[in-house]
């Protein structure tokens, strides 16, 4: 009988950078000349967003930020260690890297093996040094299972969840940093260029109708004007269902299994309503509240829209943790959740055991 470890992690690319740059997507939204001259206006903002942006534009305090983050990656690692897996199940989601206008599928198992990544290269898109001040063509390798992967996509189709699956990457396109910096922030000594455990990726269509449409990605208001969704991506209930799949695919086997979550939640460039200033705090709050109290009616009931308008999109990725563990019934252990109005997204730590 499999063994199970759940965990819960944020792959917020900007860690990967100096304290320098941390709040460089608020800098750059600032300077987009359609959002409203008095909601740019700091004397307008919240008195703990005020805080945060200083009178540095954020510089001092993505230093608290970093260590908040990095205690809850420590907290994670540590567990990982003392549990031993023999792999890492990772749902992260496909920004505009392997899911582009060829096809678009909703959930997709990376049957790869060995891989080579280069963890900095949307660093260097950015203009941004890493924070290890190593070479920007530092790679390292992402040990998959590709026989493991297969069986998994095998089991879960027979269980009757149609899921694609791929032998390898697109030509050209960069790796899924969702997967890739699951792996650099779990080993964040070393960027994880000495971690030693074997993943089998599941990325996720968690863009849904702005995966082609934004690309996955940034975009200022005047790009977004009167533009052409795609069709929307999966619910969050039927990702609670593929983590449900997923558990009982790999519960009659010997092996032991991690099962992780890579994202942070509300994303402020994906919060329309409020021009992409700031997170959704609020929604953020009322689902880890839930996830608290082990609530999963609560999350089960939330609709793709609501995702959406509070640009919790990648939070599709914690919704699949959230399905496996209720169906293993196991246990919220610890968690803790780091809001945040200057660096971009809220971010939640969690380990099930």
């Amino acid at each position: 009988m499999a063994e199970f470890l759940g965990l819960g992690i944020t792959h917020y690319p900007l860690l990967a950078g100096t304290d320098e740059h941390m709040a460089g997507l608020l800098r750059w939204t600032l300077t987009d000349p359609d959002i409203p001259e008095s909601a740019k206006d700091p004397s307008t903002w919240s008195s703990s967003m005020q805080r945060e942006w200083g009178d540095d534009g954020g510089r001092a305090a993505a230093a608290h930020h970093r260590a908040a983050l990095v205690e809850g990656l420590a907290r994670c690692r540590k567990e990982l260690d003392e549990f031993r897996p023999d792999v890492l199940v990772v749902w992260g989601d496909d920004q505009y890297e392997n899911f582009r206008e060829e096809v678009v599928p909703p959930f997709c198992v990376l049957a790869y093996g060995e891989t080579e990544v280069q963890p900095f290269e949307l660093m260097n898109k950015r203009g941004s040094p890493n924070a290890w001040g190593m070479p920007d063509d530092t790679t390292f390798t992402l040990h998959g299972d590709r026989a493991a992967s297969l069986a998994l996509a095998d089991g879960l189709i027979k269980e009757g969840f149609d899921v694609a699956y791929s032998y390898a990457k697109r030509d050209g396109a960069p790796f899924p940093h969702a997967i890739g910096n699951t792996q650099m922030f779990l080993d964040y000594e070393h960027a994880g260029t000495e971690f030693p455990y074997p993943m089998i990726p599941i990325t996720v269509n968690c863009y849904g109708q702005h995966a082609i449409a934004r690309r996955g990605g940034l975009a200022r208001f005047a790009e977004i004007s009167g533009e052409q969704l795609d069709p929307v991506g999966p619910t969050p209930a039927r990702c609670m269902d593929l983590g449900a799949a997923v558990a009982r695919t790999l519960v009659a086997g010997d092996k032991r299994v991690a099962l992780v979550a890579s994202s942070s939640w509300s994303h402020a460039f994906l919060v329309d309503k409020d021009w992409h200033l700031r997170p959704d705090t609020a929604a953020d709050q009322r689902l880890y509240d839930a996830f608290v109290a082990g609530d999963t009616d609560t999350w089960r009931a939330v609709t793709g829209a609501e995702i959406v308008d509070a640009g919790q999109h990648e939070m599709l990725n914690w919704f699949c943790l959230v399905g496996a563990m209720q169906e293993l019934g196991l246990p919220l252990d610890w968690s803790t959740f780091v809001t945040t109005d200057v660096f971009n997204s809220n971010k939640c730590f969690a380990v099930y055991k």
